[in-house]
Protein backbone atom coordinates (compact mmCIF):
# COMPACT_ATOMS: atom_id res chain seq x y z
CA UNK A 1 0.00 0.00 0.00
CA UNK A 2 1.26 3.63 -0.44
CA UNK A 3 0.80 6.84 1.46
CA UNK A 4 -2.96 7.14 1.40
CA UNK A 5 -4.31 3.51 2.10
CA UNK A 6 -1.20 3.76 5.35
CA UNK A 7 -2.90 6.88 6.50
CA UNK A 8 -6.88 5.65 5.95
CA UNK A 9 -5.77 2.30 7.48
CA UNK A 10 -4.27 4.40 10.68
CA UNK A 11 -7.90 4.94 11.99
CA UNK A 12 -7.35 8.62 13.19
CA UNK A 13 -4.97 7.32 15.47
CA UNK A 14 -2.52 9.99 16.13
CA UNK A 15 0.92 8.09 16.92
CA UNK A 16 -0.50 5.38 15.43
CA UNK A 17 -0.49 6.79 12.32
CA UNK A 18 2.92 8.38 13.02
CA UNK A 19 4.53 4.74 12.76
CA UNK A 20 2.47 3.48 9.91
CA UNK A 21 3.93 6.49 7.76
CA UNK A 22 7.66 6.50 8.85
CA UNK A 23 7.66 2.79 8.56
CA UNK A 24 9.39 2.63 5.56
CA UNK A 25 12.43 4.85 6.90
CA UNK A 26 13.16 3.15 10.26
CA UNK A 27 15.13 -0.38 9.55
CA UNK A 28 15.65 -3.17 12.02
CA UNK A 29 15.72 -2.29 15.53
CA UNK A 30 15.66 1.64 14.96
CA UNK A 31 11.88 0.95 15.85
CA UNK A 32 12.44 0.40 19.62
CA UNK A 33 13.88 3.77 19.97
CA UNK A 34 10.10 5.13 19.41
CA UNK A 35 7.17 5.58 21.98
CA UNK A 36 5.31 1.86 22.54
CA UNK A 37 1.97 3.49 19.99
CA UNK A 38 4.85 4.58 17.54
CA UNK A 39 6.17 1.23 17.00
CA UNK A 40 2.94 -0.26 16.71
CA UNK A 41 2.06 1.51 14.00
CA UNK A 42 5.43 0.93 12.30
CA UNK A 43 4.38 -2.99 12.82
CA UNK A 44 1.05 -2.33 11.32
CA UNK A 45 2.81 -0.47 8.47
CA UNK A 46 4.72 -3.63 8.21
CA UNK A 47 1.74 -6.25 8.53
CA UNK A 48 -0.34 -4.44 6.07
CA UNK A 49 2.01 -4.40 3.80
CA UNK A 50 3.02 -8.39 3.87
CA UNK A 51 -0.81 -9.14 4.00
CA UNK A 52 -0.97 -6.45 0.44
CA UNK A 53 2.20 -8.06 -0.97
CA UNK A 54 0.31 -11.78 -0.62
CA UNK A 55 -3.53 -11.44 -1.83
CA UNK A 56 -4.38 -11.88 -5.34
CA UNK A 57 -5.42 -8.98 -6.07
CA UNK A 58 -2.17 -7.64 -5.74
CA UNK A 59 -0.55 -10.21 -7.68
CA UNK A 60 -3.15 -9.77 -10.47
CA UNK A 61 -2.21 -5.98 -10.96
CA UNK A 62 1.26 -6.95 -10.37
CA UNK A 63 1.45 -9.00 -13.29
CA UNK A 64 0.25 -6.57 -15.66
CA UNK A 65 3.50 -4.40 -14.92
CA UNK A 66 5.65 -7.55 -14.42
CA UNK A 67 6.62 -8.13 -18.03
CA UNK A 68 7.93 -4.35 -18.19
CA UNK A 69 8.92 -3.49 -14.57
CA UNK A 70 10.16 -7.27 -13.01
CA UNK A 71 10.99 -6.54 -8.98
CA UNK A 72 9.18 -3.21 -8.98
CA UNK A 73 5.65 -4.26 -10.29
CA UNK A 74 4.40 -4.57 -6.54
CA UNK A 75 5.47 -0.58 -6.10
CA UNK A 76 3.67 0.27 -8.87
CA UNK A 77 0.36 -2.09 -7.66
CA UNK A 78 0.84 0.31 -4.44
CA UNK A 79 0.20 3.79 -5.88
CA UNK A 80 -2.55 2.38 -7.91
CA UNK A 81 -4.50 1.33 -4.88
CA UNK A 82 -4.26 4.61 -3.47
CA UNK A 83 -5.56 6.12 -6.88
CA UNK A 84 -9.07 3.97 -6.42
CA UNK A 85 -9.10 4.64 -2.62
CA UNK A 86 -8.89 8.60 -3.50
CA UNK A 87 -11.57 7.97 -5.85
CA UNK A 88 -13.86 5.21 -3.55
CA UNK A 89 -17.05 7.07 -2.78
CA UNK A 90 -17.59 4.31 0.28
CA UNK A 91 -14.05 5.90 2.30
CA UNK A 92 -14.20 9.63 0.98
CA UNK A 93 -18.11 11.01 -0.35
CA UNK A 94 -16.66 13.80 -2.04
CA UNK A 95 -13.06 15.60 -2.82
CA UNK A 96 -14.09 17.85 0.09
CA UNK A 97 -14.01 14.82 2.32
CA UNK A 98 -10.50 13.89 0.65
CA UNK A 99 -9.36 16.92 0.98
CA UNK A 100 -10.12 16.98 4.56
CA UNK A 101 -8.74 14.10 5.45
CA UNK A 102 -5.29 14.76 3.82
CA UNK A 103 -4.91 18.39 5.69
CA UNK A 104 -5.71 16.54 9.05
CA UNK A 105 -3.14 13.81 8.03
CA UNK A 106 -0.63 16.30 7.68
CA UNK A 107 -1.41 18.44 10.49
CA UNK A 108 -1.14 15.27 12.77
CA UNK A 109 2.19 14.57 11.24
CA UNK A 110 3.32 17.75 12.00
CA UNK A 111 2.53 17.88 15.48
CA UNK A 112 4.88 15.23 15.79
CA UNK A 113 7.81 16.10 13.48
CA UNK A 114 10.55 15.84 16.26
CA UNK A 115 9.76 11.69 15.82
CA UNK A 116 10.46 11.99 12.11
CA UNK A 117 13.55 9.89 10.41
CA UNK A 118 15.60 12.32 8.62
CA UNK A 119 14.69 10.82 5.03
CA UNK A 120 11.30 11.47 5.98
CA UNK A 121 11.75 14.95 7.49
CA UNK A 122 13.71 15.85 4.51
CA UNK A 123 10.40 14.45 2.44
CA UNK A 124 7.29 15.40 4.37
CA UNK A 125 7.32 19.07 3.26
CA UNK A 126 7.35 18.13 -0.59
CA UNK A 127 4.24 15.88 0.62
CA UNK A 128 2.04 18.79 2.22
CA UNK A 129 2.58 21.61 0.27
CA UNK A 130 2.08 19.54 -3.02
CA UNK A 131 -0.46 17.43 -1.38
CA UNK A 132 0.41 14.12 -2.40
CA UNK A 133 -2.27 12.52 -0.75
CA UNK A 134 -5.46 14.80 -2.56
CA UNK A 135 -3.67 14.27 -5.68
CA UNK A 136 -3.74 10.57 -5.78
CA UNK A 137 -7.57 11.01 -7.08
CA UNK A 138 -6.20 12.08 -10.71
CA UNK A 139 -4.75 10.93 -13.66
CA UNK A 140 -1.49 13.15 -13.40
CA UNK A 141 -0.98 12.87 -9.28
CA UNK A 142 -0.44 8.74 -10.30
CA UNK A 143 1.94 10.05 -13.31
CA UNK A 144 3.62 12.29 -11.06
CA UNK A 145 4.00 9.58 -8.44
CA UNK A 146 5.31 6.70 -11.17
CA UNK A 147 7.93 8.97 -12.22
CA UNK A 148 8.82 9.51 -8.61
CA UNK A 149 9.52 5.81 -7.93
CA UNK A 150 11.57 5.66 -10.87
CA UNK A 151 13.56 8.16 -9.80
CA UNK A 152 14.12 6.61 -6.23
CA UNK A 153 14.73 3.07 -7.55
CA UNK A 154 18.07 2.22 -9.21
CA UNK A 155 17.30 -0.05 -12.63
CA UNK A 156 14.48 1.82 -13.62
CA UNK A 157 14.47 3.85 -16.75
CA UNK A 158 11.35 5.13 -17.48
CA UNK A 159 7.71 5.16 -16.16
CA UNK A 160 5.16 5.95 -19.19
CA UNK A 161 4.82 2.31 -20.07
CA UNK A 162 3.51 2.05 -16.37
CA UNK A 163 1.09 4.76 -17.37
CA UNK A 164 0.13 3.43 -20.19
CA UNK A 165 -0.99 0.68 -18.83
CA UNK A 166 -2.95 2.39 -16.01
CA UNK A 167 -4.59 4.26 -18.66
CA UNK A 168 -5.43 1.35 -20.42
CA UNK A 169 -6.85 -0.65 -18.03
CA UNK A 170 -8.73 0.74 -15.15
CA UNK A 171 -11.59 -1.47 -15.14
CA UNK A 172 -9.50 -4.30 -14.17
CA UNK A 173 -7.69 -2.04 -11.83
CA UNK A 174 -10.73 -1.06 -9.98
CA UNK A 175 -11.81 -4.63 -9.91
CA UNK A 176 -8.85 -5.73 -8.45
CA UNK A 177 -9.30 -2.51 -5.87
CA UNK A 178 -12.75 -3.27 -4.72
CA UNK A 179 -11.44 -7.62 -4.29
CA UNK A 180 -9.11 -5.90 -1.90
CA UNK A 181 -9.92 -3.17 0.16
CA UNK A 182 -12.76 -4.35 2.06
CA UNK A 183 -10.21 -7.40 3.42
CA UNK A 184 -6.81 -4.99 4.36
CA UNK A 185 -9.32 -2.70 6.04
CA UNK A 186 -10.99 -5.89 8.38
CA UNK A 187 -7.40 -7.27 8.77
CA UNK A 188 -5.47 -3.52 9.57
CA UNK A 189 -8.19 -2.72 11.88
CA UNK A 190 -7.84 -6.31 13.81
CA UNK A 191 -4.15 -6.26 13.58
CA UNK A 192 -4.44 -2.63 15.63
CA UNK A 193 -6.59 -4.19 18.01
CA UNK A 194 -3.66 -6.68 18.63
CA UNK A 195 -1.02 -4.33 18.71
CA UNK A 196 -2.71 -1.67 21.10
CA UNK A 197 -2.93 -4.53 23.65
CA UNK A 198 0.50 -5.01 23.92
Amino acid sequence: MNYLAHAYLSFNEPELLLGNMVSDYVKGKKQFDFPKRMQAGIRLHRAIDEFTDTHPATKNIASLFKPYYRLYSGAFADIVYDYFLANDSQVFSSPQKLLDFTQHTYELLAQNSSWFPASFAGMFPYMRTQNWLYNYQFDWGIQRSFNGLVRRATYLPESDKAFELFLHNKVFLRDQYQYFFGSVKIFAADTMQQLLKH
